[in-house]
């Protein structure tokens, strides 16, 4: 992801090591993903978005930071938890009340369209960037499920699910399945 330059000059979007200069690219939120488990046509591209239920036909490009940092600000629907929830594999109830620590009835209250407040959009929008990377490493829908909902010996023996109530600990997922991506054992 990082690349190396020899040059001296130390130009945005790069950081200096010694004499070396590291470009740091942006990541790119999309990526293609086949038929399987329900998924569409393959070489189709979808955005993150989908992990939130609303398709890549919402209208709503994601690409860079500033759109994920966009797409929070200006909320989700409580349609998109149910459908973070959905993909994870756990209950309405579960999703509300242990990681976004709303209670389900005050969830269901809510109308299907109704905007969700600043930090549960942005928390939401956070645990759909992983189960995208999720998916980028075990190209499976029921695999990422398995694996979300297992216990983990680079968890203290806790579910990956269950760091997803903090911002910390969707790093430290984060990380983890990067560490698979890299073929180190976790």
């Amino acid at each position: 992801m990082a690349k190396s330059v020899k040059t001296s000059s130390n130009k945005p979007g790069t950081r200096a090591k010694g004499k070396a200069v590291i470009g740091v690219k942006e990541p790119v939120v999309h990526y293609n993903i086949t038929k399987e488990h329900g998924f569409p046509d393959k070489g189709k591209k979808i955005l993150l978005t989908y992990w939130l239920g609303m398709g890549s036909g919402s209208g709503k490009s994601v690409i860079t930071e500033f759109d994920i940092i966009k797409l929070g600000s200006t909320g989700i629907t409580r349609n998109a938890i149910n459908t973070l929830a959905s993909f994870i594999g756990i209950s309405r109830k579960y999703i509300s009340e242990n990681i976004f620590d709303i209670s389900v009835k005050t969830l269901e209250r809510k109308d299907n369209k109704e905007k969700l407040d600043k930090k549960t959009s942005s928390h939401a929008v956070e645990i759909a960037r992983i189960l995208q990377h999720g998916y980028e490493v075990f190209r499976d829908e029921e695999k990422l499920k398995r694996w979300l909902n297992k216990e983990n010996r680079a968890l203290n023996s806790l579910k990956p699910v269950e760091m997803f109530d903090t911002l910390s600990g969707l790093s430290i997922v984060n990380d983890i399945l990067g560490r698979i991506e890299e073929g180190v054992y976790s």
